[in-house]
Formats: structure tokens, C-alpha cells, sequence
């Protein structure tokens, strides 16, 4: 058996009047992501930890922000293509493991959807997916409500 481990983290500043997208879940909120895609921070993250679990670079390699195809892109859109890649043909989900952080607003009501929307994303049962939500306790710019940000960690078997 073979068993492959992946890390990937993210961070976007908010802005007041942008959509707030976590975990392909339309969040409520007066603030949301400066983007060039649609600033799916959890998303992001979890392609990073995809991409890292065989060494194949990271989200900005794959699709530039310079790279205009992918300007308002759906971040759906962007694993999709990474899980078209052969590595991940082989390959299945052991668990994957996810905390946000975010001051405002509280995403409690919201993480039952995120984690049904990845799995059907990851092709995989709900139980296989952890999301969690953290504050920063008015610490940095996560804390100010400045920014929103993401670690993704992904258990897979090859």
C-alpha cells in the first residue's frame, strides 16, 4: 500500500461588497474574497495539499493568476482539473482535514454543507472530510476581519 500525505494552505484579504465562497458554499457576509478566481480559500488549499501529495508544484503553477482563462473561475473548476490528473485516476481519499480561519462571520451553520459539497467534489463519504472554523481572537489581520485563511491537510492512498 502506498500512501501519500499532502499540505496546502491559503489566504486572501476580504473586501466589503465581493461574494464570500468557502468549500463551494455561497456564505452570507458584507465582505469577501480579492481573488482572481473566486477566492475559494478552502478549495485552494485542499489543491495545494492534492498537488503536494505527489510533488506536482502548487495552485499557482498550475493556474497563474497572470493567466487570464482563469480570471472569475469557479475553484470547483480548478480541482476538478487537478483530479483529471493520472496521478489521482489511481488514487483514493483516506481523509482530508481542514481548519479556516476567520473572524467574522461564523461559520458553524455552514460546515455540514462544505463538508457534503466536498465530498461530492472528492467523490467520497462525508465522513472522510473534517472541516473546521477558528478565530483569531482580533490577532493579525485574520483577527481585523482583513483577511480569511486556510490549512488543508489530505491522507491518500495510491
Amino acid at each position: 500500500m502506498n500512501i501519500r500525505i499532502g499540505q496546502g494552505s491559503d489566504l486572501h484579504r476580504l473586501a466589503d461588497g465581493l461574494p464570500l465562497v468557502i468549500g463551494n458554499c455561497s456564505i452570507p457576509h458584507t465582505k469577501g474574497c480579492i481573488a482572481h478566481s473566486d477566492g475559494d480559500v478552502l478549495i485552494h488549499a485542499l489543491i495545494d495539499a492534492l498537488l503536494g501529495a505527489f510533488a506536482l508544484g502548487d495552485i499557482g503553477s498550475h493556474f497563474p493568476d497572470s493567466n487570464s482563462q482563469y480570471k472569475n473561475i469557479s475553484s470547483t473548476e480548478l480541482l476538478k482539473e487537478v483530479l483529471s490528473l493520472p496521478e489521482f485516476k489511481t488514487s483514493s481519499i483516506i481523509n482530508i482535514d481542514s481548519t479556516i480561519h476567520l473572524e467574522q462571520p461564523k461559520l458553524r451553520p455552514f460546515i455540514d454543507q462544505i463538508r457534503s459539497n466536498l465530498a461530492e467534489l472528492m467523490n467520497c463519504q462525508i465522513n472522510q472530510i473534517s472541516v473546521k472554523a477558528k478565530t483569531s481572537e482580533g490577532v493579525g489581520a485574520v483577527g481585523k476581519g482583513e483577511a480569511i485563511a486556510c490549512d488543508c491537510i489530505v491522507l491518500l492512498q495510491k
